[in-house]
């Protein structure tokens, strides 16, 4: 199939084309004896690149309508531009000397699970190119862009030559970019971040910018990126790093540090995707659906739901949203519904047809009605939760006076406790000032959830216990507006549970 969607097309304008390419020759000193650029589109970088005067320029495109568009619109007898599929392309071999290339361009905006969803065959070979582990290789941490993908191939293919990459993407996906880079040990001299509105150039709501890369043989290759906006390019505003294995948004690094691991699991909340039919709410007479439906349904499998959004008290225990919670565990079969809730079953058949215009790849060869997200830690008394989106974030407290466990929606992450007070004071500290800091230190508030499991599990409540003290926890109290209640017997308490 074809179709801007399944190419990631957001076409780069001429004037923004030429704007780079002149940033990159009069500000970077970048001169280049060949240029290649591996998903070319119509070339308006290509004609924009022409700036350089490289002796060899070549265009892979994989869209033949668009090949010949850029050969009716690019002429010179230098480019050469190639109705193939960048991914099994040996791009080096294209040059006479690819020792000092120019790589520049703007490869597609999509994730991997978009095109997979359209069944696309617009894909790289299916491999798990991140050796990530367990579940993060068959869910959302595997489901990379495309992008990003494509800049590391041009990386490993041109490592240890004087490449300069220069591509347009995610700002994201440049910081997932610059992990990669110090976590292989690549050599390279520079890491830059661009920045510029994308909604003025693509008419899209992203953080975006453009990243530079000088690939070289270098073993001491910089911790730090620093970042730049095409509104002043002469200014850096801002940076991040890389110390230790982590990435960090602010390279002057919080007075405190609780880097680590979290003896506490971050769980996400649970995953559905049908909110119509599975979100309920209490009319303080009955439930109604999203679509405005009357719900006669046994209460069994119905329990209290805080969604992202709802996270703006630090204890929050009375609620008037609820989720039919289908499964103990995933995959775990539901037949069983059929005679345990006989008119949830009715109701959930009654709504097949919503289940079964699911795409997401998680739902393949599951159980009817099946969700994702779910396991012992779901029906944990009391939860200290957080949502993924909000910039400044606010712990929560969760709980049901009537001891139901109160469940979270997969854009909200969260901690399981038993007791109330080891939650209370988990609660204070993650709200502590101290711990806020260095939240921000490694959290980037442009990224469209700023907190995610990858950034909480990295807070280590050892090093909070051995830093902070009850008067810490006494004034993030008077700080929320909380009455007096955490006591030096409760810290020391949760001390030893940590211990």
């Amino acid at each position: 199939m074809s179709g801007k969607r399944e190419f990631g097309d957001y076409q780069t304008p001429i004037d923004f084309a030429e704007k780079v390419c002149l940033y990159l020759k009069e500000k970077k000193g970048i001169a280049p004896t060949a240029i290649l650029e591996p998903t070319c589109g119509i070339g308006n970088f290509l004609k924009s690149s022409l700036v350089f005067g490289a002796g060899e320029i070549v265009g892979i495109e994989i869209n033949p309508e668009y090949c010949a568009l850029c050969r009716e619109n690019v002429t010179d007898e230098r480019i050469r531009v190639l109705n193939e599929n960048f991914f099994g392309t040996d791009t080096r071999s294209l040059f006479q000397n690819s020792q000092n290339c120019l790589v520049i361009g703007n490869p597609p905006w999509v994730t991997n699970s978009t095109l997979s969803s359209m069944e696309s065959t617009n894909l790289p070979q299916k491999k798990n190119f991140k050796g990530l582990k367990g579940i993060d290789a068959i869910t959302g941490s595997s489901n990379f862009d495309i992008c990003e993908y494509i800049i590391l191939q041009l990386i490993d293919e041109y490592r240890d030559t004087d490449t300069t990459l220069a591509m347009l993407c995610k700002t994201a996906v440049a910081r997932n970019v610059f992990v990669e880079l110090k976590r292989n040990k690549i050599g390279f001299y520079e890491c830059e971040v661009v920045e510029f509105d994308a909604s003025k150039v693509f008419n899209i709501s992203a953080s975006a910018c453009l990243l530079i890369i000088a690939l070289g043989k270098t073993k001491n290759s910089p911790d730090i990126c620093n970042v730049r906006n095409f509104d002043d390019v002469d200014h850096v505003i801002s940076n991040f790093g890389y110390k230790d294995g982590q990435l960090y948004s602010d390279t002057s690094f919080s007075p405190y540090n609780f880097d680590g691991t979290s003896c506490f699991e971050w769980r996400q909340g649970v995953k559905h995707d049908c909110s119509k039919v599975m979100e309920l709410t209490w009319n303080e007479e009955s439930f109604v659906n999203g679509r405005k439906e009357l719900v006669d349904i046994e209460k069994n499998i119905v329990y209290p739901l805080i969604k992202s959004s709802m996270f703006k008290k630090p204890i929050i225990n009375s609620f008037k949203k609820y989720v039919i919670v289908t499964q103990r565990k995933a995959k775990e079969p539901t037949d069983h519904l059929q005679l345990d809730v006989p008119k949830t079953w009715a109701y959930l058949q009654q709504h097949l047809e919503d289940f079964q215009k699911r795409k997401s790849s998680i739902y393949a060869h599951a159980p009817e009605f099946s969700m994702f997200g779910v396991g012992d830690y779901s029906y944990s008394p009391y939860k200290v939760g957080v949502s993924g989106f909000y910039k400044q974030p606010l712990f929560s407290v969760l709980y049901s006076d009537d001891g139901i466990p109160v469940m979270t929606d997969d854009t909200s992450y969260f901690i399981c406790f038993d007791h109330y007070d080891t939650a209370y004071v988990a609660m204070l500290l993650l709200n502590s000032a101290p711990v806020q800091a260095f939240l921000k230190s490694i959290a980037f508030l442009d990224a469209k959830r700023p907190y995610t499991k990858k950034i909480l599990a990295r807070l280590d409540f050892k090093k909070m216990i051995d830093t902070l003290t009850i008067a810490n926890l006494q004034l993030t109290e008077e700080q929320l507006n909380l009455d007096s209640y955490v006591t030096e017997a409760m810290y020391r308490a949760f001390q030893e549970l940590v211990h």
